[in-house]
């Protein structure tokens, strides 16, 4: 088996003991994004704004892949209140399209530096 890191600066650095992203054979593994501003490293502030990041990151992890959001076939996204599932969606729509990869969305009591809002991917390239 063919296994790659995937790591990039327009990401967070991890935070713990992962990588941001695993390529084997094709198949990347996207780890968790929570709403870091990577240049910072601090979370940005409010539900809406931290979503926005967690997609961006996830963006930018999986474009260091040398892929796109677009080659998502499984999404996991981690939420401390299901009321903002219906925000989820709307933020989601801005960076994906139909056919809409495979998702789950998941009800958690808390999230790493009190985030609201964490999500992970699989992405599959070529």
């Amino acid at each position: 088996m063919s296994r790659s890191i995937v790591s990039t600066p327009n990401a967070p650095a991890a935070i713990g003991t992962y990588s941001q992203a695993v390529n084997a054979n094709g198949t990347v593994y996207l780890s968790g994004q929570i709403g870091l501003d990577p240049a910072t490293m601090q979370l940005v502030e409010g539900f809406e704004a931290q979503t926005v990041r967690v997609f961006e990151n996830l963006k930018a992890v999986a474009e260091a892949a040398g892929g796109s959001l677009g080659d998502v076939v499984k999404l996991n996204i981690y939420l401390t209140d299901l009321a903002n599932f219906a925000k989820v969606n709307e933020i989601m729509a801005r960076y994906f399209s139909e056919p809409y990869p495979a998702r789950a969305a998941v009800g958690v009591k808390e999230l790493p530096k009190g985030a609201v809002v964490e999500a992970d991917a699989v992405l599959v390239l070529g």
